[in-house]
């Protein structure tokens, strides 16, 4: 079912074989046009502190036991971070974190659901109670329509583009939240370039792409003899990115181990590579990104929630492009012009039927998949409907994919084939210039060549 065809339901639905159905209830405020949100209001009325409140001052709230939480409530069976409750364009929407006991609303355990005027929730033995109010909350909405290299004009990209600004502006840690291919390494890229350090260095560490036995060393380098293979002192990424900024994409697969490092490097801003006996200061901006929620991450102790609160000083939502279909127009605009369409085939792709097919898509990879498609497009020079991807993309998958080795296994093997092949096809497509490749790529120069020394590979 569509964004735009949800049923309308009666309250939440039970989580079952399929999981939850997001229905919206009938009656449930919508948040006012122009970046204005419906005010709500949460009450404690069984638990540790009942009658304690928490009034919204923004479009959304966390609930749980730990101190990071826009309401706080203090008992054992409430998780660190247990739910959510977000107001959006379909209304109050009800999120559970991972909770250890679960979140129920109105007598039924839910994941995913809309909240009503007057609904109950109970989170282990805490019952709290969820009221609109009659006052509206104004949203920072930025004036402008792109940030770098992101483009939209819809009220949930122009808020994200607000908070990128304030980020820039300052020199805080930002945490970039957001599915895959949503465009959070180039809005990373397009704070730092709006930063007073857009003339210092950028690279990107992918904490997801490398292992983690090799993950410190890239982070922090290592001293010659310091293990097995060290022929010769490394300087890692973050004194390499000294006086500019350093990306580190997927932080929410770094190892345990590591991020109890990490953390000291955002505290005391000082660095020891492997091996060495001292630490180095180091003048870096950190900004992190990741599609898992890593509030969930810290409630299965899989995150620490020290340094999750070091990370999300400023935390930004990179939004879904399914939520916000009316920004399709101008994003594949940007993205025709950007693969070297002409006026008259940007035309054809310009047609309203065509644009109404890409609105209705789903579009899992957002951005990304969308880019793919329509390169697709333009190489067959035919306006074909976004199915036409999916039979490909699964046989890739398939082609990957080997079920008889363990998981960890699988998917250092997947990852291997897919950088050595995209790897080979970018150096190909760009007659074996780095730099060109590297600015193509969207990734750091340093950091390309790091990936072709890591699996042997020649200019």
């Amino acid at each position: 079912m569509s964004h735009s065809e949800r049923p309308q339901g009666s309250g939440p639905t039970a989580e079952g074989a399929e999981g939850v159905q997001q229905t919206r209830p009938t009656g449930t405020a919508r948040p006012g046009a122009g970046g204005a949100v419906r005010r709500f209001r949460l009450t404690v009325l069984e638990g540790p502190q009942p009658g304690q409140a928490k009034e919204s001052n923004v479009d959304s709230c966390s609930i749980g036991s730990h101190g990071l939480n826009d309401f706080v409530v203090e008992e054992p069976t409430v998780s660190r971070f247990h739910c959510e409750v977000k107001v959006d364009q379909d209304g109050a929407r009800l999120k559970d974190l991972d909770s250890r006991n679960g979140t129920i609303l109105d007598g039924v355990h839910v994941r995913d659901a809309y909240l009503r005027g007057g609904s109950i929730l109970r989170l282990g033995r805490v019952s709290v109670r969820f009221d609109f109010s009659p006052e509206s909350n104004r949203l920072l909405i930025s004036d402008r329509t792109t940030f770098g290299d992101l483009v939209g004009s819809s009220a949930v990209a122009r808020s994200s583009f607000a908070l990128m600004e304030r980020a820039a502006a300052s020199d805080a840690t930002v945490l970039l939240e957001g599915e895959t291919g949503t465009g959070k390494s180039r809005a990373a890229y397009a704070i730092h370039q709006a930063s007073t350090r857009a003339s210092g260095p950028f690279l990107t560490v992918d904490c997801g792409a490398i292992p983690g036995n090799l993950l410190e060393s890239e982070l922090f380098g290592h001293e010659k003899g310091s293990f097995t293979g060290a022929l010769q002192r490394r300087i890692g990424a973050f004194e390499e990115a000294d006086g500019g900024t350093i990306f580190l994409d997927e932080i929410g697969e770094l190892p345990p181990e590591l991020q109890p490092k990490l953390l000291r490097v955002l505290e005391n801003k000082e660095i020891r590579r492997l091996g060495a006996n001292g630490y180095q200061s180091v003048n870096v901006r950190v900004i992190a990104a990741t599609h898992r929620d890593l509030r969930a991450e810290v409630n299965v102790a899989r995150f620490r929630p020290d340094l999750f609160f070091r990370l999300a000083v400023v935390r930004i939502i990179i939004p879904a492009l399914r939520e916000r279909p009316e920004d399709i127009p101008l994003i594949a605009e940007r993205i025709l012009s950007r693969l070297g369409a002409g006026a008259e085939q940007a035309s054809v792709f310009a047609a309203p039927e065509f644009i109404a097919q890409l609105q209705r898509a789903a579009w899992p990879g957002n951005v990304r998949e969308l880019r793919n498609h329509l390169e697709r497009c333009l190489v067959f020079q035919d306006t074909m409907p976004p199915d036409a991807d999916e039979v490909s993309a699964q046989a890739v998958l398939r082609s990957l994919v080997d079920p008889k080795q363990p998981y960890a296994e699988a998917r250092r093997r997947a990852l291997e084939v897919f950088e050595r092949e995209y790897l080979d096809a970018l150096i190909k497509l760009h007659g074996g210039k780095v730099s060109q490749a590297a600015a193509a790529a969207d990734i750091d120069r340093v950091y390309l060549y790091r990936l072709l020394r890591r699996h042997r590979m020649r200019t």
